[in-house]
């Protein structure tokens, strides 16, 4: 039963439990798709069940994840099929623990006012909003948000942090961004706002259909 119901697993040469970022990384990507989707369901159609399957899911699973063992979870399952060709890369259970649990209470706010209550309202647009922030980052740039918080609450120092980010050290020279570089980025920031301003119109027109297949359809 202990070791059923754990947080992490034991890895030789680590002395506390880790976890696989690789598979973090994958399920906060599978997460992030449902519950994009979802919304773009609503935004766009006025269509609301799709959010109330993912937050009833995304609860579960965050539940599971927490309060039982995080190699059970459904999307930490599907993550280690998708990644298990890679080579793990191993981070401390610890603070990943902590930012679950602010999941856990973000996707159980959701669910008492989407699914229990049957509401929406500003509040849980941003409550969402927050959550796809915190799956983005995750997935893509491999940040843990809730785990920067992490130290704010406990005095020990978090280990095993995704890409050593714990370790004070020197970025290297491929990791470091020259004076040049921030000015291509300011420069092309400069060239989309520039494109938004004077070709709003034009990108507005609907394009036309270049072979004529729509039509051709609508004619049968």
């Amino acid at each position: 039963m202990k070791k059923l119901i754990q947080f992490g697993e034991n890895v030789p040469g680590y002395n506390i439990p880790v976890l696989n970022e690789r598979e973090v990384r994958a399920a906060a990507g599978i997460l992030f798709l449902f519950t994009y989707t979802s919304l773009m369901a609503i935004l766009f159609k006025g269509y609301f069940p799709l959010i109330k399957y993912v937050i009833s899911g995304f609860l579960a699973d965050f539940l599971i994840r927490v309060f039982i063992n995080p190699k059970f979870a459904p999307t930490l399952i599907l993550g280690r099929l998708i990644v298990k060709n890679q080579t793990p890369e191993y981070v401390g259970a610890a603070q990943k623990k902590f930012a679950w649990i602010i999941g856990v209470f973000l996707s159980s706010f959701m669910f008492i006012l989407m699914v229990i209550v049957n509401s929406y309202s500003p509040i849980t647009g941003i409550t969402c909003l927050i959550c796809l922030i915190f799956l983005f980052f995750e997935s893509v740039f491999g940040i843990c948000l809730g785990c920067k918080v992490y130290p704010w609450f406990f005095k020990e120092k978090a280990q095993y942090c995704p890409g050593e980010i714990c370790e004070v050290k020197d970025r290297q020279p491929i990791q470091k961004v020259s004076g040049s570089q921030l000015l291509i980025l300011l420069g092309f920031i400069v060239f989309i706002i520039m494109i938004i301003i004077f070709f709003r119109e034009t990108f507005s027109i609907k394009p036309f259909d270049l072979f004529g297949i729509e039509n051709h359809t609508a004619t049968k």
